[in-house]
């Protein structure tokens, strides 16, 4: 029983991993950016939760409502102001240039914020639980399990069922056609940033609520997120969620064999589906 407790709590830990990823997964497959500095946006999002909730009295949930469209103007106003002029048939440019955003990132939160690790006040939910079967399971890693469905299910409906989502895939598949056809692809690719900064929003505030936070601890999270995205497959949606549940799996069964193996054993994960597969477990078909 103890280790089917161990495989229970590890996909439900996959799903926090799944909103880490899913931002990644959106921006790559639209535009082949790589993100060096998402992992530092959800620490911001987090932080920027923290702010409404002491500043506002308000509960992490309800200040999703204001942190959400924040994110959303600074995805928008980074990827026009900044990114695009990055992109191009060479991949360093925007590599370097998140890099750097990164580091601004942590001193800015560090400045600010100090280096005190903060935590977001979830109240009665970060500690109530349910039991199914003689497992019991917490009712935050479980509402966080199901937003990361519902998050990614929107994500796709999206990408495959509306106007915007036809532009996305426009754009991705031939940059300069989509253009001689009307797109603005400048703006396309500012929607699509400000989209998965609405998700890293989302994934903030969940992980504030779930665990500690400083500003030193985006590049953990961009490891998680960017392996979930490699384990499921590039550019593939659902298969991102896959990815975060078999990394969080391989993480609580690795820490049930040894405390100290916890992230070592994703590590390997990670690199065993590389290995096997390097475009992933479910790599992105093109439509």
């Amino acid at each position: 029983m103890d280790w089917i407790n161990a495989l229970v709590q590890g996909m439900l830990l996959g799903g926090l991993y799944a909103l880490f990823a899913a931002g990644l997964s959106l921006i790559f497959g639209v535009m082949r950016l790589v993100n060096i500095a998402h992992g530092d946006l959800i620490i911001l999002a987090a932080y920027l939760g923290l702010s409404t909730t002491v500043l506002l009295g308000l509960h992490p949930f309800l200040a999703l409502l204001i942190v959400m469209p924040l994110m959303a103007g600074i995805g928008y106003v980074l990827q026009r102001g900044i990114l695009n002029q990055t992109l191009g048939p060479d991949i360093l440019p925007p590599l370097l240039v998140t890099f750097g955003l990164s580091v601004i990132i942590q001193n800015a939160l560090l400045e600010t914020y100090t280096a005190d690790p903060r935590k977001l006040p979830g109240g009665v939910i970060e500690t109530a639980s349910v039991d199914v079967g003689g497992i019991t399971m917490g009712v935050l890693p479980l509402l966080t399990f199901a937003i990361a469905i519902a998050v990614i299910a929107g994500l796709q409906f999206i990408f495959y069922r509306t106007s915007l989502g036809r532009g996305f895939r426009a754009v991705s598949d031939n940059q300069d056609i989509a253009q001689l056809m009307g797109l603005n692809k400048a703006h396309v690719f500012g929607v699509a940033m400000a989209l998965a900064l609405a998700v890293v929003a989302v994934a903030g505030i969940l992980l504030g609520m779930r665990t500690s936070f400083d500003p030193a601890i985006g590049g953990g999270r961009l490891i998680f997120g960017f392996e979930a995205v490699i384990i499921g497959g590039l550019g593939n949606l659902w298969g991102t969620l896959a990815g975060g549940i078999i990394l969080g799996v391989a993480q609580t069964l690795g820490a049930k064999i040894d405390p100290g193996f916890q992230l070592l054993a994703g590590h390997i994960a990670f690199l065993v589906v590389l290995a096997v597969r390097p475009n992933g477990l479910f790599p992105r078909v093109e439509h």
